[in-house]
């Protein structure tokens, strides 16, 4: 048997077996491509472990490969790509050349949006479980956020348009946004944004809030913002986080988890806006009522200021008048304390003197006999008297001399006695 005819027999098979032919299969893309219009693409299915358990190669052809990606985009907003779980309809075909192939005829996209939603979801209840959900929700979100840590691609128009609304807003306030650039599309979304969370949270005190913004495009390029690892991140940092992801339609895991969800960047510098705002506006409300009430305060005290006014001079006539008595009356019994406290103290004046007399005595007898002695102490403390003894004293440079080996040859000694001094030379 040839090999022709050996393949053209395995292809008979195939196309003659009834459930191989005009069925609907669950499969993920992968090594997706195109080429003069027609598609080519890989399916596999992988295990709850990850591990690709089956391979196939499929095509769509040209015409139907138009009317398919025009269908799926309308429905889903997102272009066939790689990575994207699928219900498809076809058939097994076998080609002498190319071997067994799976030709792609239709394509359910609501079970791709099902299986989207059904990931979200799982995840929601995983951070639900942890206790994570609404844990940013719950972080401290001035009234007044100017310091604002922006997570975004650099140079991307969205970024561009939050900045615009911000500088521009009619109110003229002023913020103070700082770009830390991420890639927001594609496998490298969930590592740069969780390498940027990281890079914020060294400088964490600086900041108000942190912004993730991304802009509109095709709903596949979202799913990366569907991820745990991610989701965990947000949830448990400590400022709050603003997000602004695609459009109004668009929903992701950081919607659900993020302290205020936005439909646009436009929208999230929109609501900075308003939120400082409405912070002024309530600043203004508290001035104008601590003024209201200053002046409110200032009239009910002049009142009373009045009112005292009519009432000093009656007061101050009242208790001069009782004043002056008690004065009369102080004045007459101090005549008679004063004489009876003088005779008193005259009496006792009289009793001390002899006292202070003979303590006086005493003092100057202790303080005679105590400069006696130390006088005499003085005299035997006196180098003049040791000197006396037969003793000398000898300095150099005027340091006194303690030892032999202080002297050292050729230095002018001077040797002190009761009578004179004597300048020597160490030899």
């Amino acid at each position: 048997m040839t090999l022709s005819r050996l393949t053209t027999l395995v292809g008979n098979a195939l196309r003659v077996r009834p459930e191989l032919q005009n069925v609907w299969v669950v499969a993920e893309f992968s090594d997706l491509r195109t080429a003069g219009g027609h598609c080519y693409v890989n399916l596999i299915e992988k295990n709850q472990a990850g591990t690709t358990v089956a391979r196939m190669n499929a095509n769509i052809w040209g015409g139907t490969y138009a009317q398919l990606r025009a269908k799926f985009h309308a429905a889903t907003g997102s272009q066939l790509a790689s990575g994207m779980k699928v219900l498809l309809y076809g058939a097994v075909t076998h080609h002498n050349l190319y071997g067994i192939a799976f030709n792609i005829r239709d394509i359910d996209p609501s079970y791709t949006l099902g299986d989207m939603e059904r990931l979200r979801r799982e995840i929601l209840a995983q951070l639900q479980r942890e206790g994570l959900l609404d844990r940013n929700k719950g972080t401290y979100l001035a009234p007044n956020p100017q310091k604002i840590a922006v997570i975004s691609a650099e140079g991307a128009a969205g970024y561009g348009d939050f900045c615009n609304q911000l500088a521009s807003n009619p109110g003229g306030f002023k913020f103070y946004p700082h770009l830390f650039p991420a890639i927001l599309q594609g496998e490298r979304t969930v590592p740069t944004v969780m390498a940027q969370l990281a890079a914020i949270s060294e400088t964490i005190d600086f900041w108000d809030c942190v912004v993730i913004i991304r802009g509109g495009g095709a709903t596949s390029d979202l799913n990366s913002f569907d991820n745990l690892d991610l989701a965990r991140a947000v949830a448990t940092f400590p400022l709050p986080v603003i997000v602004g992801i695609g459009h109004e339609r668009d929903n992701t895991v950081l919607d659900y988890i993020a302290h205020t969800r936005c439909k646009t960047p436009t929208a999230v510098a929109e609501f900075l806006v308003e939120r400082l705002r409405q912070s002024s506006l309530y600043a203004n409300t508290l001035g104008n009522n601590i003024i209201r009430y200053v002046q409110e305060r200032m009239t009910g005290e002049q009142r009373r200021l009045d009112s005292a006014a009519a009432m000093i001079r009656t007061l101050a006539e009242s208790r001069l008048t009782r004043a002056a008595d008690r004065l009369d009356a102080l004045r007459r019994s101090t005549a008679i304390v004063g004489r009876q406290r003088i005779a008193l103290h005259r009496e006792r004046l009289e009793g001390i003197i002899p006292r202070l007399r003979q303590a006086a005595d005493n003092a100057l007898q202790q303080r005679k006999q105590r400069i006696d002695a130390l006088s005499r102490l003085v005299d035997v403390l006196n180098p003049v008297a040791t000197l006396r003894r037969g003793y000398t004293i000898t300095r150099i440079d005027g340091h006194a001399l303690k030892s032999a080996a202080d002297a050292t040859s050729g230095a002018v000694m001077e040797t002190y006695f009761p009578d004179g001094t004597i300048k020597s030379e160490v030899k």
